[in-house]
This record gives C-alpha cells, sequence and structure tokens, in this order.
C-alpha cells in the first residue's frame, strides 16, 4: 500500500512523539486510515532496526488493546500492509496458554475484556509501544478497564479515537492520563478547568486548545480526503398510525403526570433513574408498540412500514444498506418483515462470533442487500463499503456514535455517493432528543470533536421539553 498524504504527516507526527517520549492521540476522522498509519509506523521502526547492531535495538513488542469488533480488522490490516509484522491474537484460545512468550512477536491484540481478566499478566511484560483503539472505552477514569491500561508498562503509548470527547471535556483526563500521566494535573483540577470553559468563545477554551495541540492530531474528511464520495445526511419523518399514537400518548400522559412532580419534589439527582426509564420507554414506543408488550408486535409500526419499504426499492436497484438499532428487540422485527418479503440480509450483534464471515458476505454476495447491525456492537471498526446507504432507525443521545455507524460505509474504499437517513417519528420524544443535541454540541466540538452531554447536563427546562 502507498501512504496518502496526510498519513505520511502522519507517521511524521508519530515519529516526533516517539522522539521526545511523549503519548499521543491520533484523533483523524472515522475512516482516514488510523489503523494503517500505526502500522506504517511499527513496520518503519522494524525495518531501520534491522539495520542496526543487536545491542543498539530498541524494536520490541507493541499491544494494542481494542473492542472485539476490531481485532479482526487489525489482523487483516497487518497481512495486507505490514505481512512481516509477527502478530499474535491474545485474545482467543491463547489466552489460555501459560507458555506465551510475547517477545516472539512484535504485535500482541487483545480485547478491552482480556485486558481486564489478564492485567496481572499483562502488567508483567515492559511492551514497545502501547495502543488503545477506539481510546474513548476509558474515557471513565474511575473504571477497572481505565485503571488496567493505566497499569500497563510501555516505553511508548498511543490513543486512536476519532471522538476522544464523547460525553464532556473530563473524557479528555483520562486518556492523557494514560498517555502522560499528570499532565492535565490531577483529576479534581482539571474539572475545575472543565467548569471555567464556559463558552466556544471563552479565552481558557483557547489556552486549553493550545495546550493539547502538540499531543493530538485530527483530521477530518473534508480536510484530507477530497476524492472521497459525497455523502448525504437526511432526516426521515414518520406520522404514527392511530393505534401506535395512542399507547405512546398513553405512556407519555403517565410519565406528565408522575415524573416532572417527583423531580420537582425530589430534584434531578434522584429522579435520574426515572428519567432514563421513561426516555426509553418512550423512544420504544415510537419505535415500535411491541417494544413495550410483546402482544402489541401485530400493531402496524410507521417506521418498521417506512423502512421495509425503502430497502425493497433499494434491492430491486441493486443497492445495498445497513440498518442500525440500539434495541435488538427492534433488529428481531425488522428480521421477521425481511423474511416474509424474502429479502436476503445478514445480521450482527453484541453476540454475533463469527463477525469477519458475515462481513465478508455482504462485501461480496450481490443477493445479500441488508445488513442488520446493533449500534453499540457493530458501530466501529467494521469496513461496508459495499453499501451506499445507511439508516439509523432510533436516534441516540450520542451524535457521534451515529457519525460513526455512518462511517462504516463513508471510509477509504468507498466509490459512490453515501446516503444516511435517521428516522424519527413526529412529534415525539425523538424529534425534542434532535433539538436538544444541536443546542449542547457547541463547546467540546470547538476544542476537538462533538460534546454530547445530554442526559449529564439535563435540566428541569429540557425536561418538559421532551415530555411536554
Amino acid at each position: 500500500g502507498i501512504l496518502r498524504f496526510y498519513q505520511k504527516e502522519g507517521l511524521g507526527w508519530l515519529s516526533f512523539l516517539e522522539r521526545f517520549g511523549l503519548g499521543g492521540c491520533l484523533a483523524d476522522d472515522m475512516g482516514l486510515g488510523k489503523t494503517v498509519q500505526v502500522l506504517a509506523h511499527l513496520e518503519k521502526r522494524r525495518y531501520f532496526d534491522n539495520e542496526k547492531k543487536k545491542s543498539e535495538k530498541q524494536f520490541g513488542t507493541s499491544l494494542v488493546v481494542a473492542p472485539r469488533s476490531l481485532i479482526f480488522n487489525w489482523i487483516k490490516e497487518a497481512q495486507k500492509f505490514t505481512p512481516l509484522l509477527k502478530v499474535l491474537d491474545f485474545s482467543g484460545d491463547t489466552r489460555t496458554a501459560e507458555n506465551v512468550d510475547f517477545s516472539e512477536y512484535d504485535l500482541v491484540l487483545v480485547t478491552y475484556g482480556t485486558l481486564r481478566r489478564d492485567i496481572t499478566r499483562l502488567r508483567e511484560f515492559v511492551f514497545d509501544y502501547v495502543i488503545l483503539d477506539e481510546a474513548q472505552v476509558i474515557k471513565n477514569a474511575k473504571t477497572i478497564t481505565a485503571k488496567s491500561a493505566c497499569l500497563l508498562h510501555s516505553k511508548n503509548r498511543l490513543a486512536l479515537s476519532g471522538t476522544p470527547v464523547e460525553n464532556h471535556l473530563g473524557d479528555l483526563w483520562s486518556i492523557f492520563e494514560f498517555l502522560n500521566p499528570g499532565i492535565l494535573g490531577c483529576s479534581a483540577a482539571f474539572s475545575k478547568v472543565q467548569k471555567m470553559v464556559s463558552s466556544v468563545n471563552d479565552n481558557n477554551c483557547d489556552l486549553l486548545r493550545t495546550m493539547l495541540k502538540p499531543f493530538i492530531l485530527r483530521r477530518t474528511k473534508s480536510q484530507v480526503a477530497s476524492d472521497l464520495p459525497e455523502r448525504t445526511e437526511e432526516i426521515v419523518l414518520c406520522e404514527m398510525e392511530p393505534a401506535q399514537k395512542k399507547i405512546y400518548d398513553e405512556l407519555k400522559k403517565y410519565y406528565q403526570a408522575n415524573l416532572i412532580k417527583k423531580v420537582e419534589i425530589q430534584g434531578l439527582n434522584k429522579s435520574k433513574i426515572m428519567i432514563l426509564e421513561a426516555l426509553l420507554r418512550l423512544r420504544q414506543a415510537a419505535c415500535h408498540p411491541g417494544l413495550i408488550d410483546k402482544k402489541n408486535t401485530e400493531i402496524t409500526s410507521v417506521k418498521l412500514e417506512t423502512l421495509v419499504s425503502q430497502i425493497e426499492e433499494l434491492r430491486d436497484e441493486g443497492h445495498k444498506c445497513i440498518v442500525f438499532s440500539q434495541f435488538t428487540s427492534m433488529l428481531a422485527l425488522v428480521k421477521v418483515r425481511l423474511d416474509k418479503t424474502s429479502i436476503t440480509y445478514e445480521y450482527l450483534d453484541g453476540t454475533t462470533v463469527d463477525r469477519e464471515k458475515r462481513v465478508e458476505r455482504f462485501q461480496k454476495d450481490p443477493l445479500c442487500s441488508v445488513f442488520l447491525i446493533s449500534l453499540k456492537a457493530g458501530g466501529v471498526g467494521l469496513n461496508l463499503t459495499a453499501a451506499e446507504y445507511v439508516f439509523i432507525f432510533d436516534p441516540w443521545w450520542n451524535p457521534a456514535v451515529e457519525a460513526q455507524a455512518i462511517d462504516r460505509t463513508h471510509r477509504i474504499g468507498q466509490k459512490k455517493p453515501v446516503f444516511a437517513y435517521r428516522m424519527i417519528c413526529k412529534n415525539t420524544v425523538e424529534e425534542k432528543v434532535l433539538n436538544l443535541q444541536s443546542k449542547k454540541k457547541k463547546l467540546a466540538e470547538s476544542i476537538i470533536s462533538n460534546d454530547q452531554s445530554l442526559i449529564r447536563d439535563i435540566n428541569i427546562d429540557d425536561l418538559k421539553l421532551l415530555f411536554g
């Protein structure tokens, strides 16, 4: 493979970090080849080390920690671009082998689950690099995963993430505590800085951006991948049929009568669980009445009918599409409808074992026109450029997660325009969530990425808007 110009610049930046012993976050947009840039850096170091005397060699074994769905992607990319790197998948059966010697390999791959379970074994070895893929996984410094990552021993550290700020600026502290311990001060001190950054135009915002600039490299598709085809995102507004609307309205009246009153009496903090429950149930009712009660599975869901109609049209025209939903129970209902209409599809959720096989089939089989994917399980790490159309069946609180899902198709290798549709029921909590998202996402975007602190920063006025 030949690196693109911005990937060569990324390679230079990685060498700069190594030279000065610094950790850094490669925060390029999804689909711009973060994995390839890291592999190129490791291969370059391996190549030049082979020219040195044995006593001068610096290149050693590196460790990549990644979500389960990305492990096979690392293996595939390494086989394609750096076939001389000896790679060990330590996320499977090899974990049980006591005699595995990491030093015999150039690159060891583990999942975040393996990191937590085998940290006592992994921390005994001094790695050359420790690389966290989708590093936003450790955004909460109090979790076992984040603490385990910080216990690893290595000469160099990297974090890869297209969305290093998913909820609030505090996410950055945890990632940088892994990369360069102490560089952002203690957690309490950074929390004070975070509160001081009150707006996009705040001088403190400029100060924080300047401070982080050497350690974060971010390029967007619009900046560097002008050859990528156009990407169009649209909202598909659906109007509920009377039976579905009746169920939704009854739920809404119940929460209007009980939730707002409870919040006014007990306060927001003591009511958070009920707030989340209310939002969940209303979102499910907007998707399909069958998610509220299995007895309602035969009631018409306007979004499901709209989706199936769109899929049939796309199949007849020879196009492929991906359908994302947070609810596996919703995907199960979609499967039933697709079976009835004899539409060939693939399916992936958190329990899927043979992910690579399913991806390969969707990518190569012209008869397989639909891929149903659980948003949490398949929103990252998959390369699905055979699809031109993406349906986000139910909106997520975090627009960055939706953007990652769409980028399964809009990435290097895509030759056709990509169309993404967010399916929204009119006059429901879904439509109001969109309004709140647009209100509350400016601050972190000005520093590095998108801020999606919707639930965390919700107030009584927002609640009245959502349930009004």
